[in-house]
């Protein structure tokens, strides 16, 4: 036994050799932030389902919860300090600093997924309780100032019929039976022409039926608009240029080419109205939405190209970070306050605040961070699937961007490897909640994307800048459009033609079990991605395997012997060979049959040169009584197979 456990332990001490050496080299990935993140998450998910009521106890519950927890930390640290005086000092990675870390990880989480749960609460009592509520439970009239909280969303009529467009909203004034309501409260406005065109961050009027909502969403009800969006006489102070510069974007864009005339507002400024139908849907099979309308990527490539300008002027490192961020703020209130835009515009702001403050590297902790932030502040975005999209493509990118990038070979250029492993390190997570929203696999959006994703940036940077050249130098701006039209008729060409090639768009079950086949194909897709760039890898973790396998099968045998007395399969010790005969030939053949001791009795045999007698005939019966009487002879080549002959 003992020599088991000793190949057992050399088979593995190459392994942890190796991961010490990559310990060292690797930095390890903050998750201190990722529990408060979670929790507050939680929260924000059961404000929405729960009564006001049961909202108040969880608020309590969480609150004592997290009071107890920071409490018992601190008894901890008390206790650390006197030992520390006695003499009895305890180090930073000792169990007992790691529990009261612990205790106050946890403590500080439960009293922010109090406070998510309070606000929760606040919410929740408008969607049951108050004037607007009511209102929207008898199904009154009411006409309403909202600003629009993100982008519209077609909803095809059947038959045929003319579309309609679901805008999510913020209310402001609400009126109904001659009663004015000012209350801040989500609803979902239903309306037909004129609410296509409308922008995250617009304040419009709106004239409809209010309808209850379902339960479990995150609006208070559906106003269901009789009316065309009407504006509103109290609109933000920098809404009106806001739109203004993208009006005018859109009728500068006019020259390009059908395609890219429709696709570059939407992908600079996230305007989709001259979008084509087509080449919408074909963005759609092939997996290439998020190229449309506005999302984070588009903010962080704004934000580093501010960050490069900067250090191309050699600003310090303050100014550098304090201009990066107003462009940044700019370039949200052009494109509304979206949530992914958010969400994108929040982390980056943590980014640069971290670099300007000398702690690079934490793209986690900045998700984190971004994360309680934005549902601390809305918790109704806790049960967006776009929310929960923009976060699942972050999180891939950050975790498994670096590693996928690692894992392709030196001689492909880093470029190439950056714009194979961010798609495809977003892909992987997002795929399964996809899949939920539209039960569709798209078979060629990894290629797709990797072949749009080297013109992404010039068509963002260089239609950004266009934007504001468009009032002050229109021919600057025209040749920039130009350019970025140029690079988006490309993107929209590999969208049609991906769409175009045979089973671009294979069906998928629906509801969890496509979600969870969606989950183990991307499992098996990122197995598959590293053992194709790691062969030799791959053949070490085989022959590791199996040496471990045949060392435990060993160790098991050796201990069923000690316990029954159960003899071995091969006695000669052969390295854990199975053992059987291989000799098929010979008098004593131990294996597959033994040789039995009464041979079976055949038929016996015709005489050479005798025809074949009847049953019946005396030739017949003269042979049965000679076998009876014993006249016949043994013989044969094989003595396990005897044959009987006439003497």
């Amino acid at each position: 036994m003992e020599h088991v456990r000793k190949r057992m332990a050399d088979s593995g001490k190459g392994q942890e050799a190796s991961d010490a050496r990559s310990a060292g080299s690797r930095r390890r990935t903050d998750l201190r932030l990722a529990l408060p993140a979670a929790l507050v998450w939680a929260a924000s998910v059961a404000g929405l389902w729960l009564p006001p009521t049961e909202l108040a106890a969880l608020c309590c519950a969480l609150a004592a919860l997290g009071a107890f927890s920071l409490a018992r930390a601190a008894k901890a640290g008390r206790a650390g300090k006197v030992g520390a005086a006695v003499g009895r000092a305890s180090g930073p990675g000792s169990r007992s600093a790691r529990g009261r870390s612990f205790r106050a990880a946890l403590g500080v989480s439960l009293m922010l997924a109090a406070a998510a749960a309070a606000h929760s609460a606040a919410a929740s009592s408008q969607r049951f309780d108050g004037p607007l509520a009511e209102a929207i439970a008898a199904g009154k009239s009411a006409v309403a100032v909202v600003e629009v909280a993100a982008n519209p969303r077609v909803l095809g009529g059947p038959g045929g019929a003319a579309e309609r467009w679901s805008v999510p909203v913020w209310t402001r004034e609400v009126t109904t039976g001659g009663v004015l309501v000012r209350t801040r409260a989500r609803l979902v406005v239903m309306g037909g022409q004129g609410w296509g065109a409308v922008v995250p961050g617009q304040t419009l009027r709106a004239a409809g039926k209010l309808r209850p909502a379902d339960l479990g969403g995150q609006e208070a009800g559906y106003l269901a608009a009789s009316t065309a969006p009407g504006k509103a006489a109290d609109g933000s102070l920098l809404e009106g240029p806001a739109k203004d510069l993208r009006g005018r974007f859109v009728s500068a864009s006019a020259f390009l080419a059908p395609d890219a005339r429709g696709l570059l507002p939407g992908m600079v400024t996230g305007d989709t109205s001259a979008l084509d139908e087509g080449l919408n849907n074909a963005m759609k099979a092939v997996g290439m939405t998020h190229l449309t309308a506005v999302s984070g990527a588009n903010c962080s490539l704004v934000l580093g190209a501010l960050l490069l300008l900067s250090r191309r002027f050699r600003l310090p490192r303050a100014p550098a970070a304090a201009a990066a961020l107003g462009g940044l703020a700019l370039f949200v209130v052009l494109v509304g306050p979206d949530a992914s835009v958010l969400r994108a515009a929040l982390m980056g702001a943590i980014g640069v605040a971290a670099l300007a403050g000398g702690r690079p590297g934490r793209g986690l902790s900045f998700l984190c961070l971004a994360v309680l932030g934005l549902l601390l502040v809305d918790p109704a975005l806790g049960t967006s699937f776009g929310f929960l999209l923009s976060v699942l493509a972050t999180l891939g990118i950050i975790l498994l961007g670096r590693r996928i990038v690692g894992w392709i070979p030196v001689a492909v250029p880093r470029w190439l490897a950056a714009a194979i492993a961010v798609p495809l390190s977003a892909q992987l997570l997002c795929g399964p909640v996809i899949v939920l929203l539209q039960p569709q696999f798209a078979t060629y959006s990894l290629v797709a994307n990797v072949v749009a994703s080297p013109l992404v940036a010039p068509v963002t940077l260089l239609g950004t800048a266009a934007v504001p050249l468009v009032v002050v130098l229109p021919w600057a701006a025209t040749a920039l459009i130009a350019v970025a039209g140029t690079f988006s008729t490309g993107v929209a060409a590999t969208a049609r033609i991906a769409a175009q090639l045979p089973g671009s768009s294979l069906p998928w079950p629906e509801g969890a079990p496509g979600m969870l086949s969606m989950v183990l194909l991307s499992v098996l897709s990122l197995s598959v991605v590293w053992a194709a760039a790691r062969p030799v890898r791959l053949l070490h973790h085989v022959r590791k395997s199996h040496t471990r396998t045949v060392a435990a099968l060993e160790l098991l045998e050796l201990r069923l012997q000690r316990l029954g007395g159960i003899r071995s399969l091969d006695r000669g010790r052969r390295r854990g060979r199975l053992g059987y005969c291989k000799k098929t030939s010979g008098r004593n053949c131990r294996w597959p049959l033994r040789k039995s001791e009464h041979p079976a009795p055949r038929r016996p045999t015709q005489p050479p040169g005798g025809t074949s007698p009847r049953p019946g005939s005396s030739w017949w019966a003269v042979r049965k009584n000679t076998w009876a009487s014993g006249q016949w002879t043994e013989s044969g080549p094989r003595s396990g197979r005897p044959r009987r002959t006439w003497k």
